[in-house]
């Protein structure tokens, strides 16, 4: 049982942790921003980092214990990370003082322009073009992902520029973004079940390190992130 990515090039591996962290980062600056009226934005970017980093850091030991690697419906990955990270930001975070005014204080614009971070996606299709994923699943996730990313950054300078319909537009790109991210988490399901079911090549490799990032991470965070802009769209329409 490999516990480890074996698919693809090491480089690729490091290019990924790479990405990952900058993500972090950008989620992190946002956050920041938000926080700039409090005695001390620059902690907020500690506990953003912090928390990313020993969840990480659990994700990581839960996969060398290999039961990520085992091939279930619902997969054990989507159990044991992105449901509780899920239910986490959106039960525990969500519904604080602190995070409450931080979503107050941050720009619509950055908080559109913060899915350019989305541009992850490509690693999908990396991933594909090394065998290591069905070639319809990597396709559908990593160009839905991309698309999200570039056309966020129209999007947002909409939004500095103020033209009248940057709302509408926030809002359609938004249930775009959040549809994309969706019918991901469902294409991974039902790949998973075709490959029980008819031995067909399934999303395994994924739920190997450094790549079970990503379902831990982002399905979670995303639509977290995508609720956190409809929340602001409704701030400031009133």
């Amino acid at each position: 049982m490999n516990i480890l990515t074996t698919a693809v090039p090491q480089w690729v591996s490091i290019l990924f942790i790479i990405s990952i962290l900058i993500s972090i980062g950008m989620i992190a600056n946002v956050a920041k921003q938000g926080a700039i009226n409090t005695t001390n934005p620059t902690k907020i970017v500690g506990i953003v980092v912090g928390f990313y980093v020993l969840y990480f850091i659990y994700v990581g030991l839960m996969g060398f214990t290999g039961i990520f690697q085992e091939v279930t419906l619902p997969p054990k990955i989507f159990l044991f990370t992105t449901i509780p990270l899920f239910i986490f930001l959106n039960l525990v975070v969500g519904r604080t003082t602190a995070f409450k005014k931080i979503i107050e204080n941050i720009p619509l614009k950055s908080l559109v322009q913060l899915h350019t971070f989305r541009f992850i996606g490509i690693f999908f299709i990396i991933i594909n073009a090394y065998g290591a994923i069905p070639t319809k699943f990597a396709y559908l996730a990593g160009i839905g992902d991309i698309s999200t990313a570039v056309l966020s950054l129209f999007v947002a300078y909409s939004l500095k520029t103020q033209k009248s319909y940057s709302k509408k537009l926030t809002f359609f790109w938004n249930i775009f973004g959040l549809f994309d991210i969706i019918s991901v988490i469902i294409s991974a399901i039902v790949t998973t079940k075709l490959s029980i079911e008819t031995g067909s090549q399934g999303v395994t490799e994924i739920a190997n390190f450094p790549f079970s990032l990503i379902p831990a991470f982002a399905p979670a965070t995303i639509i977290f992130l995508h609720i956190c802009i409809f929340k602001k769209l409704k701030q400031e329409s009133k």
